[in-house]
Protein backbone atom coordinates (compact mmCIF):
# COMPACT_ATOMS: atom_id res chain seq x y z
CA UNK A 1 0.00 0.00 0.00
CA UNK A 2 1.56 3.75 -1.02
CA UNK A 3 2.40 5.81 2.05
CA UNK A 4 0.86 8.59 3.00
CA UNK A 5 3.34 10.82 1.07
CA UNK A 6 2.77 9.42 -1.69
CA UNK A 7 -0.72 9.29 -1.44
CA UNK A 8 -0.60 13.30 -1.10
CA UNK A 9 1.39 13.77 -4.48
CA UNK A 10 -0.68 11.83 -6.40
CA UNK A 11 -3.94 14.02 -5.08
CA UNK A 12 -1.76 17.28 -5.17
CA UNK A 13 -0.86 15.79 -8.73
CA UNK A 14 -4.36 15.12 -9.86
CA UNK A 15 -5.65 18.56 -8.67
CA UNK A 16 -3.03 19.87 -11.17
CA UNK A 17 -4.29 17.82 -13.75
CA UNK A 18 -8.02 19.14 -13.21
CA UNK A 19 -6.86 23.06 -13.39
CA UNK A 20 -5.29 21.84 -17.25
CA UNK A 21 -8.26 20.68 -17.73
CA UNK A 22 -10.40 23.21 -16.60
CA UNK A 23 -8.67 25.99 -18.03
CA UNK A 24 -8.60 24.12 -22.00
CA UNK A 25 -12.29 23.31 -21.28
CA UNK A 26 -12.79 27.30 -21.10
CA UNK A 27 -10.44 27.74 -23.88
CA UNK A 28 -12.10 25.52 -26.31
CA UNK A 29 -15.67 27.26 -25.34
CA UNK A 30 -14.46 30.50 -26.30
CA UNK A 31 -12.77 29.20 -29.67
CA UNK A 32 -15.82 27.22 -30.00
CA UNK A 33 -18.28 30.45 -30.12
CA UNK A 34 -16.11 31.77 -32.98
CA UNK A 35 -15.74 28.60 -34.88
CA UNK A 36 -19.25 28.23 -34.47
CA UNK A 37 -20.30 31.30 -36.70
CA UNK A 38 -17.87 30.62 -39.09
CA UNK A 39 -19.41 27.72 -40.15
CA UNK A 40 -23.06 28.36 -39.69
CA UNK A 41 -22.06 31.67 -41.81
CA UNK A 42 -20.47 30.05 -44.77
CA UNK A 43 -23.49 27.20 -45.13
CA UNK A 44 -26.23 29.84 -46.75
CA UNK A 45 -23.55 30.77 -49.26
CA UNK A 46 -22.76 27.29 -49.97
CA UNK A 47 -26.33 25.72 -50.47
CA UNK A 48 -27.21 28.99 -52.38
CA UNK A 49 -23.92 28.50 -55.01
CA UNK A 50 -25.26 24.39 -55.36
CA UNK A 51 -29.13 25.95 -56.17
CA UNK A 52 -27.29 27.76 -58.87
CA UNK A 53 -25.05 25.13 -60.17
CA UNK A 54 -28.07 23.36 -60.78
CA UNK A 55 -29.67 25.95 -62.46
CA UNK A 56 -26.84 26.03 -64.99
CA UNK A 57 -25.81 22.62 -65.16
CA UNK A 58 -29.65 21.37 -66.11
CA UNK A 59 -28.81 21.15 -69.71
CA UNK A 60 -25.49 21.17 -70.15
CA UNK A 61 -24.26 18.52 -67.96
CA UNK A 62 -24.98 15.70 -70.53
CA UNK A 63 -23.93 17.73 -73.36
CA UNK A 64 -19.99 16.85 -74.97
CA UNK A 65 -19.14 20.64 -74.03
CA UNK A 66 -19.82 20.04 -70.82
CA UNK A 67 -16.88 21.25 -67.83
CA UNK A 68 -15.40 17.93 -66.62
CA UNK A 69 -15.41 18.83 -62.96
CA UNK A 70 -19.37 18.66 -63.73
CA UNK A 71 -19.51 16.11 -65.78
CA UNK A 72 -16.48 13.89 -64.82
CA UNK A 73 -14.42 11.34 -66.58
CA UNK A 74 -17.26 9.26 -67.59
CA UNK A 75 -15.86 6.64 -65.28
CA UNK A 76 -15.31 5.85 -61.75
CA UNK A 77 -12.21 3.93 -61.39
CA UNK A 78 -10.00 6.21 -59.59
CA UNK A 79 -10.35 7.43 -56.36
CA UNK A 80 -8.89 10.27 -54.16
CA UNK A 81 -9.80 11.07 -50.77
CA UNK A 82 -9.34 14.11 -48.76
CA UNK A 83 -9.35 13.36 -44.98
CA UNK A 84 -9.68 16.51 -43.11
CA UNK A 85 -8.80 15.57 -38.94
CA UNK A 86 -6.93 18.13 -36.70
CA UNK A 87 -3.53 19.34 -36.25
CA UNK A 88 -3.99 18.34 -32.15
CA UNK A 89 -5.71 15.64 -29.81
CA UNK A 90 -7.28 15.54 -26.52
CA UNK A 91 -10.52 16.34 -28.27
CA UNK A 92 -12.37 12.86 -27.45
CA UNK A 93 -13.71 10.90 -30.81
CA UNK A 94 -13.28 13.47 -32.93
CA UNK A 95 -9.87 12.47 -35.03
CA UNK A 96 -10.70 8.77 -34.27
CA UNK A 97 -14.15 9.09 -35.96
CA UNK A 98 -13.22 10.39 -39.41
CA UNK A 99 -9.78 8.13 -39.35
CA UNK A 100 -12.45 5.06 -38.90
CA UNK A 101 -14.61 6.33 -41.61
CA UNK A 102 -12.04 6.95 -43.90
CA UNK A 103 -10.42 3.86 -43.58
CA UNK A 104 -13.91 1.86 -43.88
CA UNK A 105 -14.58 3.90 -47.35
CA UNK A 106 -11.02 3.02 -48.23
CA UNK A 107 -11.20 -0.61 -47.91
CA UNK A 108 -14.68 -0.62 -49.73
CA UNK A 109 -13.41 1.00 -52.73
CA UNK A 110 -10.31 -1.43 -52.75
CA UNK A 111 -12.39 -4.29 -52.36
CA UNK A 112 -14.49 -3.62 -55.79
CA UNK A 113 -11.37 -3.04 -57.74
CA UNK A 114 -10.99 0.64 -57.78
CA UNK A 115 -7.50 2.55 -57.59
CA UNK A 116 -7.87 5.18 -54.37
CA UNK A 117 -5.40 7.70 -53.08
CA UNK A 118 -5.45 9.77 -50.28
CA UNK A 119 -4.69 13.77 -49.57
CA UNK A 120 -4.46 14.13 -45.84
CA UNK A 121 -5.55 17.57 -44.46
CA UNK A 122 -4.17 17.58 -40.61
CA UNK A 123 -1.51 15.61 -38.49
CA UNK A 124 -3.61 12.88 -37.06
CA UNK A 125 -5.42 11.85 -40.26
CA UNK A 126 -1.97 11.75 -41.61
CA UNK A 127 -0.08 9.71 -39.12
CA UNK A 128 -2.99 7.25 -38.15
CA UNK A 129 -3.69 6.36 -41.82
CA UNK A 130 0.30 6.12 -43.02
CA UNK A 131 0.59 3.17 -40.57
CA UNK A 132 -1.80 1.07 -42.84
CA UNK A 133 -1.82 2.72 -46.40
CA UNK A 134 1.63 4.81 -46.62
CA UNK A 135 1.42 3.90 -50.30
CA UNK A 136 -1.76 5.87 -51.06
CA UNK A 137 -1.08 9.25 -49.35
CA UNK A 138 -0.15 11.29 -52.32
CA UNK A 139 -0.02 14.09 -50.38
CA UNK A 140 0.04 15.93 -46.69
CA UNK A 141 -1.15 19.70 -46.59
CA UNK A 142 0.15 21.13 -43.25
CA UNK A 143 -0.47 24.41 -41.58
CA UNK A 144 -4.39 24.62 -42.41
CA UNK A 145 -5.68 22.62 -39.62
CA UNK A 146 -4.28 24.14 -36.58
CA UNK A 147 -5.11 27.62 -37.48
CA UNK A 148 -6.12 30.11 -35.38
CA UNK A 149 -8.38 30.93 -38.32
CA UNK A 150 -9.00 29.22 -41.88
CA UNK A 151 -9.40 31.77 -44.14
CA UNK A 152 -10.99 31.59 -47.68
CA UNK A 153 -7.25 31.50 -49.41
CA UNK A 154 -6.38 28.35 -47.54
CA UNK A 155 -9.34 26.21 -48.93
CA UNK A 156 -8.56 27.72 -52.40
CA UNK A 157 -5.17 26.70 -52.23
CA UNK A 158 -6.55 22.95 -51.34
CA UNK A 159 -8.97 22.93 -54.45
CA UNK A 160 -5.93 23.84 -57.05
CA UNK A 161 -4.02 21.47 -55.62
CA UNK A 162 -7.28 19.03 -56.39
CA UNK A 163 -8.16 20.45 -59.79
CA UNK A 164 -4.45 20.03 -60.91
CA UNK A 165 -4.14 16.44 -59.71
CA UNK A 166 -7.96 16.00 -61.47
CA UNK A 167 -6.79 17.90 -64.67
CA UNK A 168 -3.32 15.25 -64.65
CA UNK A 169 -5.61 12.68 -64.98
CA UNK A 170 -4.76 10.58 -61.50
CA UNK A 171 -8.15 10.23 -60.23
CA UNK A 172 -12.18 10.49 -61.73
CA UNK A 173 -13.50 11.21 -58.21
CA UNK A 174 -13.19 13.28 -55.44
CA UNK A 175 -14.35 13.01 -52.09
CA UNK A 176 -13.54 15.27 -48.74
CA UNK A 177 -14.37 13.56 -45.57
CA UNK A 178 -14.66 15.64 -42.25
CA UNK A 179 -17.15 16.05 -38.93
CA UNK A 180 -20.23 18.38 -39.39
CA UNK A 181 -20.82 20.29 -37.00
CA UNK A 182 -24.43 19.70 -35.32
CA UNK A 183 -23.46 20.71 -31.47
CA UNK A 184 -20.89 21.38 -29.24
CA UNK A 185 -21.36 17.59 -28.01
CA UNK A 186 -22.74 16.05 -31.71
CA UNK A 187 -20.72 15.96 -35.07
CA UNK A 188 -21.86 13.81 -37.82
CA UNK A 189 -19.58 11.71 -40.10
CA UNK A 190 -19.84 12.66 -43.58
CA UNK A 191 -18.85 11.92 -47.14
CA UNK A 192 -18.97 14.99 -49.58
CA UNK A 193 -18.19 14.63 -53.38
CA UNK A 194 -16.44 17.48 -54.54
CA UNK A 195 -15.98 16.24 -58.19
CA UNK A 196 -18.08 15.60 -60.27
CA UNK A 197 -20.10 17.48 -58.68
CA UNK A 198 -23.05 16.34 -56.95
CA UNK A 199 -26.11 18.46 -57.79
CA UNK A 200 -29.34 18.27 -55.71
CA UNK A 201 -32.41 16.56 -57.11
CA UNK A 202 -35.26 19.04 -58.08
CA UNK A 203 -37.48 18.38 -55.89
CA UNK A 204 -34.82 19.20 -53.11
CA UNK A 205 -34.01 22.86 -53.83
CA UNK A 206 -35.71 26.10 -52.49
CA UNK A 207 -38.87 26.98 -54.25
CA UNK A 208 -38.16 24.78 -57.61
CA UNK A 209 -36.15 26.98 -58.71
CA UNK A 210 -34.54 24.75 -60.55
CA UNK A 211 -37.73 24.06 -62.72
CA UNK A 212 -38.02 27.41 -63.88
CA UNK A 213 -36.56 28.49 -67.10
CA UNK A 214 -33.28 31.29 -67.60
CA UNK A 215 -31.37 32.72 -70.15
CA UNK A 216 -27.90 33.27 -68.96
CA UNK A 217 -25.24 35.81 -70.87
CA UNK A 218 -22.38 34.44 -71.64
CA UNK A 219 -23.67 30.63 -72.34
CA UNK A 220 -23.59 28.37 -69.41
CA UNK A 221 -20.57 26.44 -70.54
CA UNK A 222 -18.11 29.47 -70.12
CA UNK A 223 -19.96 30.50 -66.94
CA UNK A 224 -19.55 27.22 -65.24
CA UNK A 225 -15.98 27.06 -66.67
CA UNK A 226 -15.55 30.11 -64.11
CA UNK A 227 -17.93 28.83 -61.40
CA UNK A 228 -16.96 24.99 -60.92
CA UNK A 229 -13.44 25.74 -59.34
CA UNK A 230 -14.72 28.41 -57.10
CA UNK A 231 -17.63 25.93 -55.89
CA UNK A 232 -15.03 23.73 -55.13
CA UNK A 233 -12.97 26.39 -53.01
CA UNK A 234 -16.31 26.90 -51.61
CA UNK A 235 -16.84 23.74 -50.55
CA UNK A 236 -13.66 22.97 -49.29
CA UNK A 237 -14.05 25.83 -47.10
CA UNK A 238 -17.54 25.10 -45.66
CA UNK A 239 -15.60 21.63 -44.61
CA UNK A 240 -12.76 22.98 -42.55
CA UNK A 241 -15.17 25.57 -40.87
CA UNK A 242 -17.35 22.43 -40.22
CA UNK A 243 -14.37 20.31 -39.09
CA UNK A 244 -12.65 23.25 -36.84
CA UNK A 245 -16.20 24.30 -35.04
CA UNK A 246 -16.55 20.16 -34.72
CA UNK A 247 -13.10 19.71 -32.81
CA UNK A 248 -13.47 22.33 -30.89
CA UNK A 249 -17.10 21.17 -29.72
CA UNK A 250 -15.55 17.77 -29.04
CA UNK A 251 -12.30 19.45 -27.56
CA UNK A 252 -14.45 21.14 -24.91
CA UNK A 253 -17.15 18.07 -23.81
CA UNK A 254 -13.77 16.37 -23.65
CA UNK A 255 -11.98 18.61 -21.46
CA UNK A 256 -15.44 18.74 -18.98
CA UNK A 257 -15.32 14.93 -19.00
CA UNK A 258 -11.81 14.88 -17.73
CA UNK A 259 -12.14 17.87 -15.41
CA UNK A 260 -15.47 15.67 -13.31
CA UNK A 261 -13.59 12.05 -13.74
CA UNK A 262 -10.74 14.02 -11.95
CA UNK A 263 -12.79 15.20 -9.27
CA UNK A 264 -14.67 11.92 -8.40
CA UNK A 265 -10.45 10.48 -8.65
CA UNK A 266 -9.57 13.13 -6.13
CA UNK A 267 -12.62 12.82 -3.84
CA UNK A 268 -11.79 9.32 -3.96
CA UNK A 269 -7.85 9.46 -3.21
CA UNK A 270 -8.98 11.80 -0.19
CA UNK A 271 -10.83 9.13 1.70
CA UNK A 272 -8.23 6.40 0.99
CA UNK A 273 -5.70 8.58 2.18
CA UNK A 274 -8.07 10.01 5.28
CA UNK A 275 -8.53 5.94 6.27
CA UNK A 276 -4.79 4.83 5.88
CA UNK A 277 -3.80 8.18 8.30
CA UNK A 278 -6.59 7.43 10.64
CA UNK A 279 -5.45 3.64 10.33
CA UNK A 280 -1.81 5.01 10.91
CA UNK A 281 -2.78 7.19 14.07
CA UNK A 282 -5.32 4.03 15.71
CA UNK A 283 -1.94 2.01 15.44
CA UNK A 284 0.12 4.68 17.64
CA UNK A 285 -2.21 5.01 19.38
CA UNK A 286 -2.23 1.48 20.69
CA UNK A 287 1.08 0.92 20.81
CA UNK A 288 1.54 4.28 23.01
CA UNK A 289 -1.31 2.76 25.37
CA UNK A 290 0.16 -1.24 25.43
CA UNK A 291 3.96 0.15 25.99
CA UNK A 292 2.00 2.11 29.00
CA UNK A 293 0.56 -1.10 30.41
CA UNK A 294 3.27 -3.05 30.20
CA UNK A 295 5.29 -0.26 32.14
Amino acid sequence: MPSLKDMRVRINSVKQTRKITSAMKLVAASKLKRAQEQAEASRPFAERMSVMLANLAAGVRQMPSAPPLLAGTGAGERHLLVVATADRGLCGGFNSSIVRGARRRLLELKSQGKQVAIICVGRKGRDALRREFRDQIVEYIDGVAGKKRIEYADAAAIAEKIVARFDAGEFDVCTIVYNKFKSAISQVLTFKQLIPVELPPEQAEAGGEAQATYEFEPEEEQILTELLPRNLAVQVYGALLENAASEQGARMAAMDSATRNAGDMINRLTLVYNRQRQAQITKELIEIISGAQAV
